[in-house]
């Protein structure tokens, strides 16, 4: 590993790092979501499943995806057009779910099925793996901090753990406040409106992102 090098790119990349998290998206959409519909739990197993996506994009960018996905015009419009479906896909649930009247959920040991952090942590995984945004970083940003010469792979695991770290914080303080406003977010009219809001979010942000494929 090429420590004056890390030394020489961390402040940019740390910058990257926060920028990335903090940027409202589709991840921070699904947390809200999850967080205030089905509990803290769910929420924090949602946040697990981006960040193993957000790892996976910053690893396979570093490593070379990049390249692929430059030469390649298919595969690039075939993420774009998968991404735009899952977020379509899951802004419609929640808008279907606004619609449903309140249930006890919160009152019995078992979530209804599709509320448990399980589902959570699916619908985060499967989100993740087609955001743009997540590729987008790991794909054009992340190489960018790479040395030009020698061996990459030890440099990219750290800032992979470093970005790792970063933006698992920040989502998880933002399911953090989202539970704690839980009580007052969980009343139905109020809940149905977030879920009418979330889910028209996450339309919007398929579309714009199929619109982006053209």
């Amino acid at each position: 590993m090429q420590v004056q090098h890390l030394i020489d790119v961390m402040p940019a990349f740390l910058l990257a790092c926060v920028i990335l998290a903090a940027l409202p998206g589709p991840a921070t959409a699904l947390f809200l979501h999850r967080s205030v519909r089905d509990g803290r739990a769910a929420g924090l197993a949602a946040v697990v499943g981006n960040e193993i996506g957000i790892f996976g994009w910053t690893i396979a960018g570093g490593a070379g995806l990049s390249v692929l996905l430059t030469a390649n015009r298919a595969l690039s419009l075939a993420l774009h057009v998968i991404g735009a479906v899952i977020l379509i896909w899951l802004g419609v649930s929640a808008w279907r779910q606004a619609n449903r009247p309140a249930d006890a959920a919160l009152a019995i040991p078992v979530p209804p099925r599709g509320r448990t952090p399980a589902s959570a942590f699916r619908a985060s995984l499967i989100s993740i793996a087609a955001n743009p945004k997540a590729a987008a970083f790991g794909i054009a940003v992340v190489p960018q901090f790479l040395p030009s010469s020698g061996s990459v792979l030890p440099t990219l695991l750290v800032l992979a753990v470093i970005q790792l770290v970063l933006d698992t914080t920040w989502c998880a303080g933002v399911v953090l406040a989202a539970d704690r406003a839980r009580n007052v977010l969980s009343r139905a009219h109020i809940r149905r409106r977030i879920e009418r809001v979330m889910g028209a979010a996450l339309v919007a942000l398929g579309l714009g992102l199929a619109a982006d494929a053209r």
